[in-house]
């Protein structure tokens, strides 16, 4: 199928005539299986959406394909249904590097209620002031440093912010991570160079949204971590059915801990108390 689509641009009009009316003849299928591989050739990408973008699954295709340039995903943007879209939230850094593409999905009308959100959320350049001004205190305590970041973050636009929470350094995403923007915090959360500390320290944050508490727990390679999945438990800001489906993994030790925490829902604590005793009558 590449090798056709890289036929069809060959400057011998017979050779690309011939490569056409095979191409005619393929099922779609062979379109989206070829669209689907990592190092698929440009040609293929350009022909689909020259050509094939009103198909079913074709523009959802070419939006799940990293290599995929953005400008041919822009193209199609009208034919991408729900999942197409998710496949671009899913990959922020990409999505948010190419402002037609943004302009483009944004106009969509096959969106999910929860997707349209977030995609006003890409247009929104309001900062949160007083919940910067403390995140800043706390992660900066020299007040001329801490103007200087507060003066940097205030002043971009939400694409500014996105890329920063993706490429930005440590006292950049424990800021953004209190961004009143959704999409800046994901991105925070995608960060390549967001470490295990800092995930650790996320998960336990008291005045961070439940959303984005639950976003953590939805991640896989964090669920990895114990300490990540014991901050959220004790989290009183955990969404109470995140907490319930997590505490069963806590150690011994760590269970009787949360049956003594306060400050954490009576429905959790009272599960914590009795799955420890009955970890005490099966050892017993």
């Amino acid at each position: 199928m590449e090798l056709l689509t890289v036929l069809v641009a060959d400057s011998d009009l017979t050779i690309a005539e011939r490569a056409q009316n095979i191409l005619l003849t393929q099922p779609v299928e062979n379109f989206l299986a070829a669209a689907a591989r990592a190092d698929a050739d440009l040609h293929l990408f350009v022909y689909c959406a020259d050509n094939l973008c009103e198909k079913a699954g074709i523009a959802d295709a070419l939006a799940k394909n990293a290599a995929c340039p953005t400008a041919y995903v822009a193209r199609v943007a009208q034919y991408l249904t729900p999942s197409g879209i998710q496949a671009l939230f899913d990959n922020l850094e990409r999505f948010t590097s190419d402002a037609q593409l943004v302009i483009a999905v944004g106009a969509s009308t096959k969106a999910t209620i929860e997707q349209r959100d977030l995609l006003r959320e890409m247009q929104k350049g309001a900062v949160a002031m007083n919940e910067i001004e403390e995140a800043a205190a706390e992660i900066e305590p020299d007040p001329v440093k801490r103007e200087t970041l507060m003066q940097r973050v205030t002043h971009m636009n939400v694409v500014q912010r996105l890329t920063l929470a993706l490429k930005g350094g440590r006292t950049e995403r424990m800021l953004l991570i209190h961004d009143s923007n959704k999409l800046v915090q994901r991105c925070v959360l995608q960060s390549p160079r967001l470490t295990d500390t800092e995930a650790e320290a996320f998960a336990s944050m008291t005045n961070l949204t439940g959303e984005i508490l639950r976003s953590i727990s939805l991640t896989r390679i964090f669920m990895k971590n114990y300490t990540i999945v014991k901050n959220l438990v004790n989290n009183p800001k955990t969404p109470l059915d995140v907490s319930l489906h997590l505490f069963p993994r806590l150690t011994g030790p760590d269970l009787m801990k949360l049956t003594a925490n306060k400050n954490i829902p009576e429905t959790l604590r009272s599960s914590a108390l009795k799955l420890h005793q009955k970890r005490k009558i099966g050892a017993g």
